[in-house]
Protein backbone atom coordinates (compact mmCIF):
# COMPACT_ATOMS: atom_id res chain seq x y z
CA UNK A 1 0.00 0.00 0.00
CA UNK A 2 1.30 3.46 -0.76
CA UNK A 3 2.68 5.44 2.15
CA UNK A 4 0.62 8.49 1.17
CA UNK A 5 -2.37 9.20 -1.07
CA UNK A 6 -1.60 12.57 -2.70
CA UNK A 7 -3.27 15.29 -0.61
CA UNK A 8 -3.43 19.07 -0.59
CA UNK A 9 -1.30 20.64 2.11
CA UNK A 10 -2.06 24.22 3.12
CA UNK A 11 0.92 25.58 5.02
CA UNK A 12 -0.33 29.01 5.99
CA UNK A 13 1.76 29.06 9.17
CA UNK A 14 4.89 29.08 7.06
CA UNK A 15 4.02 32.08 4.91
CA UNK A 16 6.27 34.25 7.05
CA UNK A 17 9.22 32.00 6.24
CA UNK A 18 8.67 31.44 2.53
CA UNK A 19 7.29 33.82 -0.09
CA UNK A 20 4.41 32.30 -1.98
CA UNK A 21 5.04 32.05 -5.71
CA UNK A 22 2.62 31.55 -8.64
CA UNK A 23 3.13 28.31 -10.61
CA UNK A 24 3.72 28.66 -14.35
CA UNK A 25 0.75 27.40 -16.34
CA UNK A 26 2.72 25.71 -19.15
CA UNK A 27 2.99 21.91 -19.15
CA UNK A 28 5.82 19.57 -20.08
CA UNK A 29 6.34 15.83 -19.95
CA UNK A 30 9.10 14.01 -18.13
CA UNK A 31 11.97 12.82 -20.24
CA UNK A 32 13.13 9.28 -19.61
CA UNK A 33 16.71 10.42 -20.04
CA UNK A 34 18.64 10.71 -16.80
CA UNK A 35 19.74 14.26 -16.02
CA UNK A 36 23.41 15.09 -16.09
CA UNK A 37 24.26 17.21 -13.09
CA UNK A 38 27.72 18.65 -12.66
CA UNK A 39 28.41 19.94 -9.18
CA UNK A 40 31.04 19.58 -6.47
CA UNK A 41 30.37 16.72 -4.08
CA UNK A 42 29.29 17.86 -0.63
CA UNK A 43 29.77 14.81 1.59
CA UNK A 44 29.14 16.54 4.91
CA UNK A 45 25.74 18.04 4.10
CA UNK A 46 22.87 17.63 1.67
CA UNK A 47 22.83 18.45 -2.01
CA UNK A 48 19.78 17.28 -3.91
CA UNK A 49 19.37 18.56 -7.46
CA UNK A 50 15.80 18.84 -8.71
CA UNK A 51 14.26 19.42 -12.11
CA UNK A 52 10.52 19.99 -11.76
CA UNK A 53 8.82 20.89 -15.03
CA UNK A 54 6.98 22.99 -16.04
CA UNK A 55 7.70 25.21 -13.01
CA UNK A 56 10.20 28.01 -13.70
CA UNK A 57 11.62 30.97 -11.80
CA UNK A 58 9.84 30.05 -8.57
CA UNK A 59 10.51 28.45 -5.20
CA UNK A 60 9.67 24.84 -4.37
CA UNK A 61 9.95 23.25 -0.96
CA UNK A 62 11.12 20.09 0.70
CA UNK A 63 8.82 18.89 3.45
CA UNK A 64 8.70 15.99 5.89
CA UNK A 65 6.43 14.34 8.37
CA UNK A 66 6.94 15.26 11.99
CA UNK A 67 4.91 13.09 14.33
CA UNK A 68 1.29 13.57 13.33
CA UNK A 69 2.06 16.79 11.54
CA UNK A 70 4.06 18.00 8.55
CA UNK A 71 6.75 20.63 8.27
CA UNK A 72 8.86 22.34 5.61
CA UNK A 73 12.60 21.83 6.02
CA UNK A 74 14.23 23.36 2.92
CA UNK A 75 13.55 25.35 -0.24
CA UNK A 76 15.07 25.56 -3.71
CA UNK A 77 14.79 28.29 -6.33
CA UNK A 78 14.02 26.88 -9.77
CA UNK A 79 15.62 28.70 -12.69
CA UNK A 80 14.22 29.25 -16.19
CA UNK A 81 15.14 25.64 -17.01
CA UNK A 82 13.10 24.30 -14.04
CA UNK A 83 16.31 23.34 -12.21
CA UNK A 84 17.25 23.98 -8.59
CA UNK A 85 19.10 22.45 -5.65
CA UNK A 86 18.06 21.63 -2.08
CA UNK A 87 21.37 22.33 -0.38
CA UNK A 88 22.67 22.80 3.14
CA UNK A 89 25.71 22.24 5.35
CA UNK A 90 23.96 19.61 7.48
CA UNK A 91 22.25 16.37 6.63
CA UNK A 92 18.55 16.04 7.25
CA UNK A 93 17.09 13.35 9.48
CA UNK A 94 16.37 10.30 7.36
CA UNK A 95 12.76 9.35 6.70
CA UNK A 96 9.87 10.01 4.33
CA UNK A 97 9.94 13.43 2.69
CA UNK A 98 7.96 15.13 -0.08
CA UNK A 99 8.37 17.91 -2.61
CA UNK A 100 5.89 20.78 -2.28
CA UNK A 101 4.90 23.18 -5.06
CA UNK A 102 4.81 27.00 -4.74
CA UNK A 103 1.06 26.69 -4.07
CA UNK A 104 1.84 24.30 -1.16
CA UNK A 105 0.62 21.15 -2.88
CA UNK A 106 2.46 17.90 -2.22
CA UNK A 107 3.83 16.62 -5.53
CA UNK A 108 5.41 13.27 -4.62
CA UNK A 109 7.18 11.40 -1.86
CA UNK A 110 10.79 10.30 -1.62
CA UNK A 111 13.08 8.76 0.95
CA UNK A 112 15.77 10.90 2.52
CA UNK A 113 18.68 8.49 2.71
CA UNK A 114 21.91 8.72 4.70
CA UNK A 115 23.99 10.03 1.78
CA UNK A 116 21.65 12.82 0.62
CA UNK A 117 23.54 13.32 -2.63
CA UNK A 118 21.08 12.50 -5.41
CA UNK A 119 19.02 14.12 -8.16
CA UNK A 120 15.30 14.28 -8.92
CA UNK A 121 13.62 14.58 -12.33
CA UNK A 122 9.86 15.11 -12.16
CA UNK A 123 6.86 16.79 -13.75
CA UNK A 124 3.84 18.17 -11.91
CA UNK A 125 1.47 16.49 -14.41
CA UNK A 126 3.06 13.03 -14.08
CA UNK A 127 3.72 12.60 -10.38
CA UNK A 128 3.89 8.81 -10.57
CA UNK A 129 6.83 8.96 -13.01
CA UNK A 130 9.44 10.60 -10.79
CA UNK A 131 13.03 9.58 -11.55
CA UNK A 132 15.53 9.68 -8.69
CA UNK A 133 19.17 8.96 -9.51
CA UNK A 134 21.97 8.15 -7.08
CA UNK A 135 19.83 6.79 -4.22
CA UNK A 136 19.45 3.00 -3.87
CA UNK A 137 16.94 3.57 -1.06
CA UNK A 138 14.68 5.42 -3.47
CA UNK A 139 15.06 2.66 -6.05
CA UNK A 140 13.71 0.19 -3.47
CA UNK A 141 11.01 2.65 -2.49
CA UNK A 142 9.86 3.13 -6.09
CA UNK A 143 9.72 -0.62 -6.73
CA UNK A 144 7.73 -1.19 -3.58
CA UNK A 145 5.34 1.68 -4.38
CA UNK A 146 4.68 0.15 -7.80
CA UNK A 147 4.13 -3.31 -6.30
CA UNK A 148 1.92 -2.07 -3.46
CA UNK A 149 -0.20 0.05 -5.80
CA UNK A 150 -1.04 -3.05 -7.84
CA UNK A 151 -1.72 -5.20 -4.77
CA UNK A 152 -3.63 -2.39 -3.08
CA UNK A 153 -6.01 -2.11 -6.03
CA UNK A 154 -6.40 -5.89 -6.06
CA UNK A 155 -7.33 -5.91 -2.37
CA UNK A 156 -9.81 -3.07 -2.90
CA UNK A 157 -11.53 -4.96 -5.70
CA UNK A 158 -11.61 -8.21 -3.73
CA UNK A 159 -13.07 -6.57 -0.62
CA UNK A 160 -15.70 -4.81 -2.71
CA UNK A 161 -16.61 -8.11 -4.39
CA UNK A 162 -16.81 -9.82 -0.99
CA UNK A 163 -19.61 -7.49 0.10
CA UNK A 164 -21.85 -8.80 -2.67
CA UNK A 165 -20.75 -12.44 -2.53
CA UNK A 166 -22.02 -15.35 -0.45
CA UNK A 167 -21.47 -19.03 0.09
CA UNK A 168 -18.61 -20.70 -1.75
CA UNK A 169 -17.85 -17.59 -3.79
CA UNK A 170 -17.31 -15.57 -0.62
CA UNK A 171 -14.97 -18.21 0.78
CA UNK A 172 -12.93 -18.14 -2.42
CA UNK A 173 -12.65 -14.35 -2.29
CA UNK A 174 -11.52 -14.53 1.34
CA UNK A 175 -8.79 -16.95 0.32
CA UNK A 176 -7.69 -14.55 -2.42
CA UNK A 177 -7.57 -11.68 0.05
CA UNK A 178 -5.45 -13.75 2.42
CA UNK A 179 -3.12 -14.75 -0.43
CA UNK A 180 -2.71 -11.13 -1.57
CA UNK A 181 -1.98 -9.93 1.95
CA UNK A 182 0.55 -12.74 2.28
CA UNK A 183 2.26 -11.57 -0.91
CA UNK A 184 2.64 -8.06 0.51
CA UNK A 185 4.08 -9.40 3.76
CA UNK A 186 6.42 -11.67 1.85
CA UNK A 187 7.65 -8.70 -0.22
CA UNK A 188 8.43 -6.83 3.00
CA UNK A 189 10.12 -9.90 4.46
CA UNK A 190 12.32 -10.17 1.37
CA UNK A 191 13.40 -6.54 1.81
CA UNK A 192 14.38 -7.31 5.40
CA UNK A 193 16.44 -10.28 4.25
CA UNK A 194 18.10 -8.75 1.16
CA UNK A 195 18.51 -5.18 2.37
CA UNK A 196 18.47 -5.28 6.21
CA UNK A 197 20.30 -1.95 6.49
CA UNK A 198 18.05 -0.11 4.06
CA UNK A 199 15.79 2.74 5.10
CA UNK A 200 12.81 0.91 3.59
CA UNK A 201 13.45 -2.08 5.87
CA UNK A 202 13.51 0.22 8.90
CA UNK A 203 10.23 1.82 7.81
CA UNK A 204 8.59 -1.59 7.49
CA UNK A 205 9.63 -2.38 11.06
CA UNK A 206 8.07 0.86 12.30
CA UNK A 207 4.81 0.06 10.46
CA UNK A 208 4.62 -3.56 11.53
CA UNK A 209 2.12 -4.94 14.05
CA UNK A 210 2.67 -8.48 15.34
CA UNK A 211 0.16 -11.06 14.18
CA UNK A 212 -2.12 -12.42 16.87
CA UNK A 213 -1.01 -16.01 17.63
CA UNK A 214 -3.53 -18.78 18.34
CA UNK A 215 -4.58 -19.41 21.93
CA UNK A 216 -2.33 -22.15 23.35
CA UNK A 217 -3.58 -24.90 25.64
CA UNK A 218 -1.57 -25.24 28.86
CA UNK A 219 -2.26 -28.18 31.20
CA UNK A 220 -5.55 -28.78 29.43
CA UNK A 221 -6.73 -25.16 29.74
CA UNK A 222 -6.66 -22.47 27.04
CA UNK A 223 -4.34 -19.56 27.91
CA UNK A 224 -6.47 -16.70 26.56
CA UNK A 225 -4.06 -14.05 27.85
CA UNK A 226 -1.10 -15.32 25.82
CA UNK A 227 -2.02 -13.68 22.46
CA UNK A 228 -2.30 -10.26 24.15
CA UNK A 229 0.99 -10.71 25.98
CA UNK A 230 2.72 -11.91 22.81
CA UNK A 231 1.57 -8.90 20.75
CA UNK A 232 2.57 -6.46 23.50
CA UNK A 233 5.98 -8.10 23.91
CA UNK A 234 6.72 -7.94 20.17
CA UNK A 235 4.96 -4.66 19.33
CA UNK A 236 8.22 -2.73 19.05
CA UNK A 237 10.50 -5.43 17.64
CA UNK A 238 13.41 -3.90 15.70
CA UNK A 239 12.33 -0.33 16.53
CA UNK A 240 14.92 1.80 18.34
CA UNK A 241 13.39 4.65 20.30
CA UNK A 242 16.47 6.86 20.01
CA UNK A 243 16.18 7.11 16.21
CA UNK A 244 14.94 10.51 15.12
CA UNK A 245 13.67 9.09 11.84
CA UNK A 246 10.71 7.65 13.75
CA UNK A 247 9.22 11.14 13.67
CA UNK A 248 9.79 11.51 9.93
CA UNK A 249 7.11 8.95 9.11
CA UNK A 250 3.30 9.20 9.19
CA UNK A 251 2.85 5.95 11.08
CA UNK A 252 5.04 6.00 14.21
CA UNK A 253 2.82 8.19 16.38
CA UNK A 254 -0.46 6.44 15.44
CA UNK A 255 1.24 3.16 16.35
CA UNK A 256 2.39 4.67 19.65
CA UNK A 257 -1.15 5.85 20.44
CA UNK A 258 -2.51 2.43 19.54
CA UNK A 259 -0.03 0.78 21.89
CA UNK A 260 -1.05 2.92 24.87
CA UNK A 261 -4.74 2.55 24.07
CA UNK A 262 -4.88 -1.22 23.67
CA UNK A 263 -1.78 -2.71 25.30
CA UNK A 264 -1.07 -0.55 28.36
CA UNK A 265 -3.33 -0.55 31.41
CA UNK A 266 -4.96 2.80 32.25
CA UNK A 267 -3.49 2.45 35.75
CA UNK A 268 -0.93 5.27 36.17
CA UNK A 269 1.75 2.97 37.59
CA UNK A 270 1.54 0.78 34.47
CA UNK A 271 1.77 3.85 32.24
CA UNK A 272 4.79 5.13 34.18
CA UNK A 273 6.67 1.87 33.54
CA UNK A 274 6.14 2.23 29.78
CA UNK A 275 6.85 5.97 29.64
CA UNK A 276 10.02 5.59 31.69
CA UNK A 277 11.37 2.84 29.46
CA UNK A 278 10.62 4.72 26.24
CA UNK A 279 12.13 7.99 27.44
CA UNK A 280 15.28 6.33 28.74
CA UNK A 281 15.73 4.53 25.41
CA UNK A 282 15.08 7.78 23.51
CA UNK A 283 17.42 9.89 25.67
CA UNK A 284 20.21 10.09 23.07
CA UNK A 285 17.83 11.12 20.27
CA UNK A 286 18.13 14.78 19.36
CA UNK A 287 14.54 15.13 18.10
CA UNK A 288 12.68 12.07 19.35
CA UNK A 289 13.48 12.53 23.05
CA UNK A 290 12.10 16.07 23.49
CA UNK A 291 9.18 15.16 21.24
CA UNK A 292 8.18 12.14 23.36
CA UNK A 293 8.71 14.01 26.62
CA UNK A 294 6.48 16.82 25.36
CA UNK A 295 3.86 14.38 24.06
CA UNK A 296 3.63 12.50 27.36
CA UNK A 297 3.60 15.76 29.32
CA UNK A 298 0.72 17.17 27.29
CA UNK A 299 -1.20 13.90 27.51
CA UNK A 300 -0.99 13.49 31.28
CA UNK A 301 -0.94 17.08 32.55
CA UNK A 302 -4.70 17.05 31.86
CA UNK A 303 -5.35 13.30 31.59
CA UNK A 304 -8.36 11.52 30.19
CA UNK A 305 -8.82 9.39 33.31
CA UNK A 306 -8.73 10.28 37.00
CA UNK A 307 -5.42 9.59 38.68
CA UNK A 308 -3.31 9.62 35.52
CA UNK A 309 -1.93 13.02 36.49
CA UNK A 310 0.42 10.90 38.60
CA UNK A 311 2.26 10.22 35.32
CA UNK A 312 2.80 13.95 34.83
CA UNK A 313 4.10 14.32 38.39
CA UNK A 314 6.50 11.43 37.69
CA UNK A 315 7.73 13.16 34.52
CA UNK A 316 8.33 16.38 36.41
CA UNK A 317 10.20 14.76 39.31
CA UNK A 318 12.32 12.43 37.20
CA UNK A 319 13.00 14.47 34.07
CA UNK A 320 12.13 18.17 34.29
CA UNK A 321 13.32 18.58 37.88
CA UNK A 322 16.59 16.87 36.95
CA UNK A 323 17.51 19.28 34.20
CA UNK A 324 15.21 18.73 31.27
CA UNK A 325 13.55 22.10 31.79
CA UNK A 326 16.29 23.41 29.48
CA UNK A 327 14.06 22.04 26.70
CA UNK A 328 11.39 24.59 27.63
CA UNK A 329 11.03 28.30 27.14
CA UNK A 330 10.65 30.33 30.37
CA UNK A 331 6.86 30.54 30.15
CA UNK A 332 6.47 26.77 29.63
CA UNK A 333 8.97 26.04 32.38
CA UNK A 334 7.02 28.20 34.82
CA UNK A 335 3.69 26.66 33.80
CA UNK A 336 4.89 23.06 34.11
CA UNK A 337 6.61 23.67 37.43
CA UNK A 338 3.58 25.36 38.96
CA UNK A 339 1.27 22.63 37.68
CA UNK A 340 3.50 19.92 39.12
CA UNK A 341 3.61 21.53 42.55
CA UNK A 342 -0.18 21.86 42.45
CA UNK A 343 -0.59 18.13 41.84
CA UNK A 344 2.09 16.66 44.10
CA UNK A 345 0.06 16.98 47.29
CA UNK A 346 -3.24 15.57 46.03
CA UNK A 347 -2.49 12.29 44.30
CA UNK A 348 -4.93 9.40 44.55
CA UNK A 349 -4.04 7.21 47.55
CA UNK A 350 -2.14 9.95 49.39
CA UNK A 351 -3.17 11.56 52.66
CA UNK A 352 -5.19 14.70 52.01
CA UNK A 353 -3.38 17.95 52.91
CA UNK A 354 -4.21 19.29 56.35
CA UNK A 355 -7.01 21.87 56.53
CA UNK A 356 -7.76 23.87 59.68
CA UNK A 357 -10.29 26.50 58.66
CA UNK A 358 -12.88 28.70 60.38
CA UNK A 359 -16.64 28.05 60.35
CA UNK A 360 -19.48 30.57 60.17
CA UNK A 361 -19.45 31.04 63.96
CA UNK A 362 -15.70 31.77 64.09
CA UNK A 363 -14.69 28.32 65.38
CA UNK A 364 -11.70 26.46 63.88
CA UNK A 365 -12.61 23.08 62.38
CA UNK A 366 -9.78 20.73 61.44
CA UNK A 367 -10.41 18.31 58.57
CA UNK A 368 -8.64 15.53 60.45
CA UNK A 369 -10.84 16.04 63.52
CA UNK A 370 -13.84 14.77 61.56
CA UNK A 371 -14.58 11.08 62.07
CA UNK A 372 -16.49 9.57 59.15
CA UNK A 373 -16.23 6.56 56.82
CA UNK A 374 -16.15 9.01 53.90
CA UNK A 375 -15.58 12.76 53.71
CA UNK A 376 -16.50 14.95 50.77
CA UNK A 377 -14.27 18.05 50.59
CA UNK A 378 -15.64 20.67 48.25
CA UNK A 379 -14.13 24.04 47.39
CA UNK A 380 -16.61 26.51 45.92
CA UNK A 381 -17.47 30.13 45.31
CA UNK A 382 -20.93 31.46 46.28
CA UNK A 383 -20.97 33.63 43.13
CA UNK A 384 -19.97 30.80 40.75
CA UNK A 385 -22.88 29.87 38.48
CA UNK A 386 -21.91 26.19 38.31
CA UNK A 387 -21.50 26.07 42.10
CA UNK A 388 -25.00 27.49 42.55
CA UNK A 389 -26.31 24.46 40.65
CA UNK A 390 -24.02 21.77 42.05
CA UNK A 391 -23.87 22.57 45.78
CA UNK A 392 -27.66 22.17 46.27
CA UNK A 393 -27.48 18.85 44.41
CA UNK A 394 -24.83 17.65 46.87
CA UNK A 395 -27.07 18.79 49.70
CA UNK A 396 -30.03 16.86 48.30
CA UNK A 397 -28.17 13.55 48.07
CA UNK A 398 -26.62 14.21 51.48
CA UNK A 399 -30.05 14.58 53.09
CA UNK A 400 -31.54 11.67 51.16
CA UNK A 401 -28.72 9.14 51.54
CA UNK A 402 -25.25 10.20 52.61
CA UNK A 403 -26.13 11.54 56.07
CA UNK A 404 -27.62 8.23 57.20
CA UNK A 405 -24.49 6.49 55.91
CA UNK A 406 -22.24 8.71 58.02
CA UNK A 407 -20.76 10.71 55.15
CA UNK A 408 -19.31 14.09 56.18
CA UNK A 409 -19.05 17.18 54.00
CA UNK A 410 -16.27 19.71 54.57
CA UNK A 411 -17.40 22.69 52.50
CA UNK A 412 -14.87 25.47 51.83
CA UNK A 413 -15.73 28.98 50.66
CA UNK A 414 -12.58 29.93 48.73
CA UNK A 415 -13.18 33.72 48.85
CA UNK A 416 -13.08 35.26 52.32
CA UNK A 417 -14.27 38.58 50.86
CA UNK A 418 -17.54 36.94 49.87
CA UNK A 419 -18.62 35.79 53.34
CA UNK A 420 -21.87 37.73 53.19
CA UNK A 421 -22.88 36.13 49.89
CA UNK A 422 -21.68 32.76 51.21
CA UNK A 423 -23.81 32.87 54.35
CA UNK A 424 -26.80 34.14 52.40
CA UNK A 425 -26.50 31.26 49.93
CA UNK A 426 -26.37 28.72 52.78
CA UNK A 427 -29.52 30.23 54.30
CA UNK A 428 -31.44 30.73 51.04
CA UNK A 429 -30.75 27.19 49.81
CA UNK A 430 -31.31 25.73 53.31
CA UNK A 431 -28.09 23.74 53.14
CA UNK A 432 -27.84 21.10 55.83
CA UNK A 433 -26.62 22.37 59.19
CA UNK A 434 -24.57 19.16 59.49
CA UNK A 435 -22.15 20.35 56.84
CA UNK A 436 -18.85 21.81 58.01
CA UNK A 437 -19.05 25.24 56.35
CA UNK A 438 -15.59 26.84 56.58
CA UNK A 439 -13.29 29.49 55.10
CA UNK A 440 -9.78 30.84 55.64
CA UNK A 441 -9.60 34.12 57.52
CA UNK A 442 -7.45 36.95 56.24
CA UNK A 443 -5.28 36.67 59.35
CA UNK A 444 -4.63 32.97 58.77
CA UNK A 445 -3.91 33.61 55.13
CA UNK A 446 -1.38 36.34 55.93
CA UNK A 447 0.30 34.21 58.61
CA UNK A 448 0.57 31.35 56.11
CA UNK A 449 2.16 33.59 53.49
CA UNK A 450 4.57 35.08 56.03
CA UNK A 451 5.71 31.58 57.02
CA UNK A 452 6.26 30.68 53.36
CA UNK A 453 3.78 27.79 53.52
CA UNK A 454 1.81 26.59 50.48
CA UNK A 455 -1.83 27.63 50.57
CA UNK A 456 -4.69 25.20 50.29
CA UNK A 457 -5.47 26.37 46.75
CA UNK A 458 -2.13 24.96 45.63
CA UNK A 459 -2.30 21.89 47.85
CA UNK A 460 -5.72 20.96 46.49
CA UNK A 461 -5.11 22.14 42.92
CA UNK A 462 -8.02 24.57 42.91
CA UNK A 463 -8.08 26.22 39.50
CA UNK A 464 -11.83 25.94 38.96
CA UNK A 465 -14.94 25.70 41.11
CA UNK A 466 -16.34 23.57 42.43
CA UNK A 467 -13.34 21.33 43.07
CA UNK A 468 -14.37 18.17 44.91
CA UNK A 469 -12.47 15.35 46.64
CA UNK A 470 -13.59 12.10 48.25
CA UNK A 471 -11.59 10.89 51.28
CA UNK A 472 -11.74 7.59 53.15
CA UNK A 473 -11.92 7.14 56.92
CA UNK A 474 -8.17 7.81 57.26
CA UNK A 475 -8.44 10.94 55.07
CA UNK A 476 -6.69 9.33 52.12
CA UNK A 477 -7.76 10.61 48.71
CA UNK A 478 -10.02 8.09 47.02
CA UNK A 479 -11.13 10.23 44.11
CA UNK A 480 -11.23 13.78 42.79
CA UNK A 481 -13.09 15.81 40.19
CA UNK A 482 -15.72 13.17 39.51
CA UNK A 483 -19.42 13.87 39.07
CA UNK A 484 -21.74 13.64 42.07
CA UNK A 485 -23.15 10.39 40.70
CA UNK A 486 -19.66 8.91 40.29
CA UNK A 487 -18.71 9.82 43.86
CA UNK A 488 -21.90 8.17 45.09
CA UNK A 489 -21.30 5.01 43.06
CA UNK A 490 -17.71 4.79 44.32
CA UNK A 491 -18.82 5.00 47.94
CA UNK A 492 -21.39 2.25 47.30
CA UNK A 493 -18.71 0.07 45.73
CA UNK A 494 -16.28 0.66 48.63
CA UNK A 495 -18.92 -0.37 51.19
CA UNK A 496 -19.42 -3.80 49.60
Amino acid sequence: MRFLMIVILILSQLLDLYAQQKPVAAKASISAKKPIVKRPVNTSGREIAITLTPLKNCTVYLGSYFGKGMTLVDSARLDQNSKGVFKGPKKLTTGIYFVVSPSYTIQFELLMDEKQQFSILADTSAKESVIINGSPDNDLFKDYASFSNVKGRTLQELKKALQAANGGEANQIKLSITATEKEIKQYQSNIHKKYPQSLLSALFHIMQRPELPPVPVVNGKPDSVYPYQYVKQHFWDNVLFNEDRLLRTPFFEPKLDEYFKYYVSADPDSIIVEVKQMLLMAKTGKEIYPYLLTKFTNKYIQPEFMGQDKVFVYLFENFYAKGDTVLLNPASRKSITERAYSLMANQIGQQAPVLNLTDTSGKKIGLYSIKAPFTIVTFWDPNCGHCKDEIPRYDSIYKAKWKMNGVAIYSVNIYENENTAWKKFITDKQLSSDWYQVYQTKEDKMAEEKAGLPNYRQLYDIFKTPTVYLLDDKKRILAKQLSLEQFDALMDAKKR
